[in-house]
């Protein structure tokens, strides 16, 4: 089962290698400059998460906060994976193609994508701290993935692999860790200092309903 899962994996590897031989050269070096900066975009999607959090509570805002550290605890975790399996990467089996990034020597391993888990994390945890962003994180993990096939050092299955590590250690770290975060949000917060970058500037509250006002006309007509 394994062996067909690698065939057909391998087979789409190669078709989309050679897909991306036929690009423009203008297209493959954005496609090459692409696969790294595309993880840049999480950076930003953090900042966004946490920013919008203030303005919903101390839970929010801890989960955002901690989102950049669970991503970090999933690139290891792939890296600890991918020490056990030792799989070449593709540009390094099928020396016949041509890729459009540099190959890596062999030792640097193929199973599964470190790159891939990173961005799963990164979805996952700007997911569980802000859920509107959840198109956006989805979109871009997926391109970030498919990204590493076509430059030729992923398998699909290498990609695929690495979103859902990436996502899974993510909610592991996010969800147990939620309740400490938003204790220690709270506590960070009564420092006058610190309390902007964890709390955004309340809004001035509503005037009287026009229950109260009728309840004022009323009394002004008694008197």
């Amino acid at each position: 089962m394994v062996s067909e899962i690698f065939a057909i994996s391998a087979a789409w590897s190669r078709a989309v290698i050679e897909f991306a031989n036929g690009l423009d050269p203008w297209a493959r070096t954005a496609v090459e400059w692409g696969t790294d900066l595309f993880l840049g975009v999480f950076a930003l999607l953090f900042l966004m998460a946490w920013w919008r959090a203030r303005s919903a509570g101390s839970r929010p805002v801890g989960l955002a906060l901690l989102a950049p550290a669970a991503t970090v605890v999933a690139y290891f975790a792939s890296v600890t994976v991918k020490s056990f399996f030792q799989q070449l990467r593709p540009c390094q089996a099928m020396t016949d193609l041509n890729t459009i990034a540099t190959c890596d020597p062999v030792g640097d391993w193929s199973f599964p994508s470190n790159h891939a888990a990173v961005a799963g994390a990164a979805a996952a945890a700007v997911i569980i701290a802000w859920r509107r962003f959840a198109v956006a994180a989805v979109l871009f993990a997926v391109l970030e993935a498919f990204s590493r096939v076509l430059v030729g050092v992923h398998y699909p299955h290498d990609v695929t692999v690495g979103l859902l590590v990436g996502a899974a250690v993510a909610t592991l770290v996010c969800l147990p860790a939620a309740r400490p975060m938003t204790f220690l949000v709270d506590r960070l917060a009564e420092n006058d200092r610190l309390r902007p970058l964890l709390r955004a500037r309340t809004a001035p509250g509503p005037g009287p309903g026009p229950e109260i006002e009728q309840i004022h006309e009323k009394a002004h007509s008694n008197v």
